[in-house]
């Protein structure tokens, strides 16, 4: 199984939507685990207003987290499955 790489340099900046269409934010920075490499989160900045209907984990400086597990696809925008953010 072939496993398709994108350099971070790549997502920064991207603006994040859900698959209705909804504006996040923009990529900011992205949290892993340091020993396995695993991706947890996408660090939120410029988040909109929409954001406070969802319940998303913030860091210690307030800023918006998105479980990386919640991206759905990667391209002109970051798109991520508002189910799984609820």
């Amino acid at each position: 199984m072939q496993v398709n790489k994108t350099p971070f340099n790549s997502l920064s900046g991207k603006m994040i939507v859900t698959k209705e269409g909804k504006r996040l934010g923009f990529v900011k920075d992205i949290t892993f685990e340091t020993k396995s490499g695993e991706l947890i989160n996408l660090v939120v900045k410029d988040s909109t207003p929409y954001t406070r209907n969802l319940n998303l984990e913030r860091t210690s400086s307030k800023e918006l987290l998105i479980p990386f597990n919640a991206i759905i696809a990667v391209g002109d925008f970051v798109i991520v499955s508002e189910e799984d953010l609820i």
